[in-house]
């Protein structure tokens, strides 16, 4: 598909042959060799590989944040390989949502505010936009928390916030980095069902970067990386 407008029939993510290397001394590093991985809309892939093997590299291309040395990109089937910074930007911002190890809430903003704030940047209304943000919340359990700022709330639910507000705008493609890895079993549980459960409420593609192989096999499949290339488990 041609242009930058993301289509809802497309999968929402495909790495073609993507390679990446970074300079280390006067030699190069060859983190990801010909990375081939699809994500069909309303998938759950989770990515188990141990440190150092290339994860958080494959998720900042997959999340346009960084660019391939070689190999396509494409984003509900957008083909990033040839858009600029300011095209590559807007893509990301309809059509990826991004969930880290820790929240990156904003302090001074309450839960819900938090939330609608990525639909008031998309030029939704107030009154709409905290109506949707008031739906997410509700479908987290963390509805009754949509006044309380980040500081008053617990990890698990400030987590819960961040998957609100990084899902407000009904991406195409929802990248974690292991989003309960900061957080006790117990609650990584509770996080992880909601997560879910909203993935599949909102019908988006996920690929979720976890060490918990038994939050993995909840997933739809896992995919691997050994010696910088992507493989089914």
């Amino acid at each position: 598909m041609s242009g930058t407008k993301p289509s809802e029939r497309a999968d929402a993510l495909v790495l073609s042959a993507v390679e990446r290397r970074y300079r280390e001394g006067a030699g190069e590093l060859a983190v990801l060799r010909g990375v081939d991985l699809r994500l069909a809309p309303g998938e759950l892939v989770a990515l188990v590989a141990p440190s150092g093997a290339g994860k958080s590299t494959l998720l900042h291309i997959a999340a346009l944040l960084e660019r391939p040395d070689s190999g396509r990109v494409e984003v509900a089937g957008v083909d990033t390989t040839g858009l600029g910074d300011s095209a590559r930007t807007d893509l990301r911002r309809g059509a990826i949502g991004m969930v880290y190890q820790f929240h990156h809430l904003l302090p001074d903003f309450t839960a819900l505010e938090n939330v609608s704030m990525p639909l008031r940047l998309a030029g939704v209304s107030k009154r709409e936009a905290e109506r949707a943000a008031n739906e997410l919340l509700d479908e987290l359990g963390v509805a009754p928390r949509a006044s309380h700022r980040p500081g008053e709330l617990s990890g698990g639910e400030r987590q819960r916030v961040a998957i609100a507000r990084a899902v407000a705008n009904r991406p195409a493609l929802l990248l974690a980095d292991e989003p309960t890895g900061n957080l006790d079993p117990g609650t990584a549980e509770h996080v992880f069902s909601a997560f879910v459960r909203l993935a599949r409420f909102t019908g988006l593609a996920a690929l979720v970067a976890t060490h918990n192989h038994e939050l993995a096999d909840r997933m739809d499949r896992r995919v691997t990386l050994v010696d910088g290339r992507c493989e089914q488990v």
